[in-house]
């Protein structure tokens, strides 16, 4: 008999324990319910990201970081503001300058402000009126832009001038002893293969390592017009400058083979003497019995031109 009750005894403390921790649980949290659905006030600290910095100004690593505000609400309200701390965007393209800082007025952006927090101000405040941003000036330079396009032509077709970039320069701004380094930059790298036809699109600039610029442009137009074109070639007169007026010199060969690439509508207008390859004795190294012939005058529209042979042999005659 006593083991029993004893038994029982021991369940029935178990018990009263069990009904007491879920009793003193629930107690605590209508406690708690009661206590957050009460109205407080409390400062917070509003965090701030700035977006649409001006290209012509670099922001201060000192700028604010946070914002105070003075929060009238329920406990619930605000306990959800301090462990989710919402993230204020204070857009720099609704500053004013003044002087050395930017300024961002609350007032003034009140109702975007609303919006991106979701937050009622009716009893809750800012402690400041507005937000003062330092910033220094930036440096700006007029840089080409060089095209980094490689085009491979298919069997019979060329161009006759490069790619195009319009603009072929834009304009950056940063620190001044880095924008005085910079006269150029090029596009990202692009390849067009078996190219038969005229190309034209858009490419971005390559930024790469440039970060601490701001590009008022980041991407621009390209264009090449390519021509069904043809080989041609002509014997052109070979001229020999700068000889001394004592010497009497001969050389060989007199004429030489010339070849070239030329669009196919242009191939009739070309003419032996549009070409000038001449050689320059005073060029040639002592000892040596030969001059290297050189392409002096050519016609605009032809590419890819090329002697049959360079070296020109020469005797001096006694």
């Amino acid at each position: 008999m006593l083991n029993r009750f004893k038994i029982s005894r021991g369940n029935f403390k178990k018990a009263n324990v069990k009904t007491f921790s879920v009793f003193l649980f629930f107690s605590a949290i209508t406690w708690l319910l009661v206590q957050l659905s009460k109205e407080y006030t409390q400062i917070l600290q509003i965090p701030i990201q700035y977006v649409n910095a001006p290209l012509d100004k670099s922001i201060s690593s000192e700028k604010p970081g946070s914002i105070s505000m003075r929060m009238q609400d329920q406990g619930f309200f605000i306990l959800y503001y301090q462990l989710f701390k919402p993230e204020l965007h204070v857009d720099l393209a609704n500053a004013e300058v003044q002087g050395e800082y930017l300024v961002f007025r609350i007032e003034n952006n009140l109702n975007e402000i609303s919006e991106e927090l979701q937050m009622d101000f009716e009893n809750s405040t800012f402690l400041d009126d507005q937000i003062l941003i330092p910033y220094q000036p930036k440096k700006e330079a007029r840089v080409a832009v060089i095209s980094n396009i490689a085009v491979n032509y298919a069997v019979g077709y060329s161009a006759g001038k490069n790619v195009s970039l319009e603009p072929d320069s834009i304009t950056v701004s940063g620190p001044q002893n880095i924008i005085d380094t910079i006269t150029r930059v090029q596009t990202v790298r692009l390849e067009r293969n078996e190219v038969n036809r005229d190309i034209a699109g858009t490419i971005p600039i390559d930024t790469t390592n440039l970060g601490m610029l701001s590009f008022y442009q980041t991407e621009v137009e390209y264009a090449l017009k390519v021509d069904k074109f043809t080989e041609g070639s002509v014997q052109i007169p070979v001229e020999v400058i700068n000889v001394p007026d004592n010497l009497n010199l001969s050389y060989f060969p007199k004429r030489i083979l010339l070849y070239y690439q030329v669009n196919l509508d242009d191939y009739e207008k070309v003419k032996a003497s549009d070409f000038r390859v001449v050689c320059d004795y005073n060029e040639v190294t002592e000892g040596e019995d030969y001059f290297l012939a050189e392409i002096v005058e050519q016609p605009g529209f032809i590419t890819n031109v090329r002697l049959s042979e360079r070296k020109i042999q020469f005797v001096i005659k006694k």
